[in-house]
């Protein structure tokens, strides 16, 4: 029956879905990926760069545990970073006007954001993609929607860094594309762990489903006994062509 809501009413309900929301998102191991995003020196290495994510840093070893268990279940693990792709002529035309970029140091050095070397800790295994991305999403400009067509692959499950901007971002786009989304808390990080926590908000209202690592790794588990029989009967999610 129809019935008018109160203004406590609504805003009870909606700090409930920021705060406690689990988005109906299963992980399936053979039809999950994981991405890794932008873990690179830039953001990793203590103090190489004025970009350097400290928290990154530190939640790098429960990431690595996280890929290691990913791979041991099937889950393919795809990592983006940002280089010196195109001469930089495939950037959006207003990033350097943001002040993310920190105009006011002047030029940076010219090895940074040029090769687009992972983090040590979490360097890729002989085989496993890594997408050169000219903008925060995953998804902008690159192959990697076609790459989890080719894999067979309909779930997400987001790591890496930065939180608010390129997990996010990219967490958007593939909920946009008929994805179903996952976004590990505790293995992604942000400049500003406030700004991480109300991310994480946004996210799990209306994008994903958040977990921690171990969470995401009990929900593969979960689903791994009953994937297999499900998938010979169930009919295909349908992602964007």
């Amino acid at each position: 029956m129809a019935r008018e809501f109160t203004e406590d009413e609504v805003v009870e309900l909606a700090r409930r879905a920021y705060r406690h929301g689990a988005a109906g998102v299963q992980l399936v191991p053979d039809r999950a990926a994981l991405l890794v995003i932008d873990m690179q020196d830039e953001f990793v290495r203590p103090g190489w760069t004025p970009y350097w994510v400290p928290e990154a840093t530190l939640r790098a070893p429960l990431l690595a545990r996280l890929v290691m268990a990913c791979r041991a279940r099937g889950v393919p693990v795809l990592y983006t970073v940002f280089s010196a792709t195109h001469h930089y002529l495939d950037r959006p035309g207003s990033g350097a006007a943001m002040p993310s970029r920190y105009p006011e140091l002047g030029a940076g050095d010219p090895a940074w954001f040029r090769d687009g070397r992972i983090w040590h800790e979490l360097a890729p295994k002989l085989g496993e993609v890594v997408i050169h991305k000219p903008s925060y999403g995953a998804f902008y400009d690159t192959p990697l929607e076609t790459i989890l067509r080719n894999l067979g692959r309909d779930t997400v499950i987001i790591t890496g860094t930065l939180t608010n901007l390129c997990c996010g971002t990219t967490a958007r786009q593939a909920y946009e594309r008929g994805y179903h989304v996952a976004v590990g808390s505790d293995v992604t990080a942000t400049n500003d762990p406030a700004v991480h926590e109300y991310e994480l908000m946004t996210l799990r209202y209306g994008f994903a489903r958040v977990l921690t690592a171990d969470e995401i790794v009990a929900a593969l588990d979960a689903d791994d006994g009953r994937s297999t029989a499900a998938s010979a009967t169930a009919p295909p999610r349908r992602i964007r062509p």
